[in-house]
């Protein structure tokens, strides 16, 4: 099994395929037990090598999911052959729905107040029944260690909310989820970056044919080559190391 990060703090992908997710996730809800989703794509594995905290957080996480084509084909060259591809976008309908047949009430956590209520409002009529009982949009410069984050967790913990989509971004999504986790056993988060503004109509998602031959991170840069090119160029310098490290963990 791949260890992503690189120190004492263990990050692997520890649910292989969305079916045996969802059936934990229903057990969970129904027995009110807390969980912290964390879909894992190339990004946070540059960024688990450079944030001790992400690391931290990514490592103290119930589930971690193969968020990106990448992962799971790495996952397959070391050796771990069952990973399937997992992203967190896709698995918001589902998880709603398990939310309504359980009666577990649900929160929107990032984004904006514009996409959360567009985004609400879109969940509510898609799934009859689901009870978005808060939505919070945090700040510009959102600490998810700050006082600010004190008080969602405190709003989260009032509303009786059981799941919380997550919409923070990574690394400020998982260091939330994990601190709000331990804060709110009872409470599922998880993190689903753009997921919201999908929803909402206020970001659109790469078409499906796109996604099946793994270009979706392609058009995303190309609709935000400013803020992403950077992002991008990073992973793809990474991927020979990772290689390595994939070929290496096959052979113990």
């Amino acid at each position: 099994m791949m260890n992503w990060s690189t120190d004492k703090a263990p990050v692997v992908v520890t649910v292989p395929e969305r079916a045996g997710l969802l059936e934990d996730l229903r057990a969970r809800f129904e027995a009110q037990a807390g969980f912290s989703v964390a879909t894992l794509n190339l990004d946070h594995v540059v960024k688990l090598g450079r944030d001790p905290l992400f690391q931290a957080a990514y490592a103290r996480h119930t589930h971690v999911t193969a968020d990106g084509n990448p992962i799971v084909w790495f996952c397959r060259l070391a050796g771990q052959r069952d990973v399937a591809l997992i992203p967190g976008s896709e698995l918001i309908e589902p998880v709603a729905a398990l939310a309504v047949e359980t009666g577990t009430k649900v929160a929107l956590f990032g984004a904006t107040d514009a996409s959360l209520s567009e985004a609400a409002e879109a969940l509510e009529a898609k799934h009859p029944g689901l009870r978005v009982v808060l939505r919070l949009a945090p700040p510009m410069g959102f600490d998810p260690d700050g006082p600010g984050a004190d008080e969602a967790i405190r709003a989260i913990g009032e509303s009786g909310a059981g799941l919380v989509f997550l919409a923070l971004g990574a690394p400020k999504q998982e260091r939330f989820a994990a601190r709000a986790q331990e804060a709110l056993p009872q409470a599922g988060f998880l993190s689903i970056g753009a997921g919201l503004d999908f929803i909402s109509g206020a970001q659109k998602r790469a078409p499906k044919w796109v996604r099946a031959i793994a270009g979706e991170w392609i058009w995303r840069m190309l609709s935000n080559p400013r803020r992403l090119a950077a992002r991008y160029g990073a992973c793809i310098l990474a991927m020979p190391g990772l290689t390595l490290r994939a070929l290496s963990a096959r052979t113990k």
